[in-house]
């Protein structure tokens, strides 16, 4: 008998995720069968480099474990399929995918199709369909070459670290340049030292024509040096004679912002709805995914025809002709390539969507955004009130502005990262008044105030930042900002503020000077990145042995080099070998002749024994040490974990030898002993071999006593007693816990879903262990792999030539 012939038909078509394929699978017919691939299906191996540097750097990509699956599937349907369409991203990352795709599903290029679209709409899923592309190489070739010297980089740095610094670092090409602006900035903000003066503001009373009085505050055009020269001017104030010397009225008129990038995206959401940088990026994918906004990553700020129509007739319906104003903006950022489009909702007439409160805040923010820059100019007239002060030659001013037509404020007020600047859309009206008006003074006051440090980065200040710099692109900024926090160079924290006493003046007409003392709450900080002591170490061993890895211009001139690359100019094994040689000599001669580096800082000598105390980074991260190791004597140093906010750069002596004031005992309860420490996590109540945290901004480890320390294990078990509803006499450490998200089952430092039809409460030992072994398998209800990857699409790139992948090569280790 002769071979039976696979008769193909139907289309399957090739996205990265389910939430896409769902949406999709809506606009096609049932002739399509639309697939995830969950992100990208393999990625570099990870023995040797998974580079092969002997052969132009050809990578060496395997399909991951948990997609081995996944690849079955979509071979077996394309393989029955007629046509295979590849629908990815239409960015250089989504480019890889469908040339990974290509590449594993074996397909050819009679029945493969590459399409792509910047928003998932039946129209723009129709036009994609009919106008088919192959794969663009150039774009594969740019992803690709950021994957492999990415590689080449974390995996020759690494090794260096470990062994110079502290085992277990790992060091990246971008994230390296994010790290050092932190460094930079948090050295500036050591090194101020704040400078005080004294702002003068006076309220005075206004009488209309009609003798209606009203109230007007004025500041000071200067600010004094001295409390002395302050009372000096305030006492002059008590007597002298306040007249209106000037009032001009001028006309002002604001723009709106430009649509969304991925860049402003991601400041605006973090200013106006709280949102990480990540959660932005995550929050908007869903959003694209369901067909609700167009694609999330660019750095275009134009806007389509059929976008600015949209807008057009939106804005007039709603609001009338006078408030359009249709604009062309014009994209600044260098090496904006790839995007088409800004971000926009793919449907304008539709206010708000539905879904999670999250995506249901980030959609209104896109939609007020875009409108608004299709909107009318704001008209605004701003006054200004200049008032002599009597004989002192001083003027006290008043501004004031209102809004004569609100054009696109109706809509929408961009944010700015300004401390404590109030966004207040509301008309600030001055009293009429003329030029020689004379004025009551109520009251002069003056406040001590001091000069602001520079202020320290949050998530979307740092990313635009790195925009400013050319360093990183959309895809990168979520990515880098959480790596660096991930490795423990970078923490993201609240910090409370200080008290602070300062000077407060105050007159009243006719009267003496009054001076007081007053307190104040100073440097709150919410949500700022803080650089860790090992951030810094390893930042300053970059910048001493590697200033090219940590350079802002050349990380933004290997940018360029990628978008060249995109754009077919330059050959990407070419621009890799430029590279690499003379780093991979570098990372050579900088094992073989740099020193060991732990920012050891020596603080000065303990009082009670003279041994010398110093600081420095050990293995469990920064630490005080009094003593050092010798051969001629036992008597081994004494370590002590720095605080949290402490510093290896700005810790003092004293604050040094506190440390070693703990652990301390504050006696026994129940027979057994109460210590107090700092542990890793901070500080802590030792008692029978459990620990229990102190409350934070309650408990002073140095001043806590024992009545305080019992009740807080007394709390603790409480907590513990409500958590628990099951341990089990055969195996106590098999427990069934209450969590955050429900009962579950703990074992061996694991955790196992109980299934929906199961009560926690009547699970016997053996139900317990048959649950745990069906998890194991892989039998029971837990996140797929699959699931995990689609979140993670930005962490994975890779890509190749065509030929790159004809067969596995191995690389020799240097």
């Amino acid at each position: 008998m002769g071979k039976k012939t696979t008769v193909k038909e139907g289309n399957l078509v090739i996205v990265e995720s389910p939430a896409k394929a769902k949406t999709i699978e809506k606009f096609l017919g049932k002739d399509y069968v639309v697939k995830s691939s969950y992100g990208h299906i393999r990625d570099l191996s990870k023995s040797d480099f998974g580079v092969d540097l002997k052969n132009n750097y050809q990578p060496d990509y395997i399909v991951s474990n948990d997609k081995k699956e996944v690849v079955k599937e979509l071979k077996d349907l394309a393989a029955k399929s007629e046509t295979v369409w590849l629908a990815s991203d239409e960015d250089r990352e989504g480019e890889a995918i469908a040339w990974h795709l290509y590449e594993v599903l074996g397909l050819k290029d009679d029945n493969t199709k590459r399409i792509v679209f910047h928003e998932i709409t039946k129209e723009a899923i129709q036009k994609a369909v009919k106008n088919p592309r192959g794969i663009d190489f150039n774009l594969v070739n740019a992803q690709q070459a950021r994957r492999v010297l990415d590689r080449l980089v974390g995996f020759e740095l690494s090794p260096v670290l470990w062994r110079k610094v502290k085992p277990s670092l790992s060091a990246g090409r971008v994230q390296s340049v994010a790290v050092r602006l932190l460094v930079d900035r948090e050295r500036e903000i050591f090194n101020f030292k704040p400078v005080s003066s004294y702002r003068v503001t006076a309220l005075f009373e206004v009488k209309d024509d009609k003798g209606k009085v009203t109230q007007l505050k004025a500041e000071l055009n200067k600010r004094f040096k001295t409390l002395e020269e302050t009372q000096a001017f305030l006492q002059e104030c008590a007597d002298a004679q306040f007249k209106v010397s000037k009032v001009e009225k001028k006309p002002l008129k604001k723009s709106p912002a430009a649509p969304f990038t991925t860049s402003t995206l991601q400041q605006e959401a973090s200013r106006k709805l709280g949102f990480s940088v990540s959660q932005t990026m995550s929050v908007a994918q869903k959003l694209y995914e369901a067909g609700k906004i167009t694609y999330m990553r660019t750095d275009s700020v134009n806007l389509s025809e059929l976008a600015l129509n949209m807008a057009s007739s939106m804005i007039s319906d709603k609001m009338g002709d006078q408030y359009v104003q249709i604009r062309n903006y014009k994209t600044k950022a260098k090496g904006a390539q790839e995007a088409h489009e800004a971000i926009r909702p793919t449907y304008l007439d539709k206010e708000t969507v539905s879904g999670t409160n999250q995506e249901k805040k980030l959609y209104e923010l896109i939609w007020k955004r875009t409108i608004a820059s299709q909107m009318a100019d704001a008209q605004l007239e701003k006054t200004v009130i200049s008032i002599d002060a009597g004989s002192t030659g001083e003027k006290f001013v008043a501004t004031g502005e209102i809004i004569k037509f609100d054009g696109f404020l109706k809509v929408y007020i961009e944010s700015t990262d300004t401390e404590g600047e109030q966004e207040d859309d509301k008309d600030v009206l001055l009293p009429p008044m003329s030029e020689g008006d004379i004025l009551g003074m109520l009251n002069v006051e003056a406040r001590q105030r001091w000069s602001q440090k520079p202020p320290r980065f949050t998530e979307a200040s740092l990313v635009r930042k790195l925009e400013e710099l050319g360093i990183g692109r959309p895809s990168t900024y979520a990515p880098t900002i959480s790596t660096i926090q991930n490795r423990g160079y970078v923490e993201k924290e609240d910090r409370e503020g200080t008290e602070r006493v300062y000077k407060y003046l105050h007159v009243t007409s006719g009267a003496k000077v009054e001076v007081s003392d007053k307190t104040e709450i100073t440097g709150a900080e919410r949500a700022k990145l803080f650089p860790t002591d090992i951030g810094m170490v390893v930042n300053d061993f970059l910048v001493k042995y590697f200033e090219n890895i940590v350079s802002f211009d050349f990380t933004a001139q290997v940018e360029k080099e990628f978008d060249e690359i995109a754009m077919g100019n330059v050959t990407w094994n070419k621009s890799i070998d430029e590279f690499y040689k003379p780093f991979h000599d570098k990372v050579e001669e900088t094992l073989e002749t740099s020193e060991k580096s732990t920012g050891e800082r020596i603080l000065g000598e303990d009082p009670a024994t003279g041994k010398p105390v110093l600081v420095r980074i050990g293995r469990f991260g920064p630490m005080a040490q009094i003593g050092e190791s010798s051969e001629e004597s036992e008597e081994k140093p004494k370590f002590a974990s720095l605080r949290k906010g402490q510093h290896i750069e700005t810790i003092t002596l004293e604050e040094a030898l506190d440390l070693f004031k703990l652990p301390r005992t504050l006696g026994e309860f129940e027979d057994k002993v109460v210590v107090i420490g700092i542990g890793r996590f901070g500080p802590y109540i030792r008692h029978d071999g459990k620990f229990v945290s102190l409350k934070k901004g309650e408990d002073d480890p140095m001043e806590i006593d024992l009545d305080t320390a019992i009740l807080r294990i007394k709390t603790k078990r409480e907590e513990d007693a409500k958590k628990m509803i099951k341990v089990f006499d055969e195996e106590p450490d098999l427990q069934v816990l209450n969590g955050r998200w429900g009962p579950y089952i703990k074992y061996q430092k694991k955790n196992y879903k109980i299934p929906k039809d199961k009560v926690a409460e009547e699970l016997s030992y053996d139900d317990c262990k048959q649950l745990i072994a069906d998890q194991d398998k892989g039998g029971g209800k837990k996140t797929t792999a699959k699931k995990k990857t689609t979140t993670k699409k930005t962490t994975a790139k890779k890509t190749t030539t065509k030929k790159a992948t004809a067969t596995k090569k191995k690389t020799t280790k240097k």
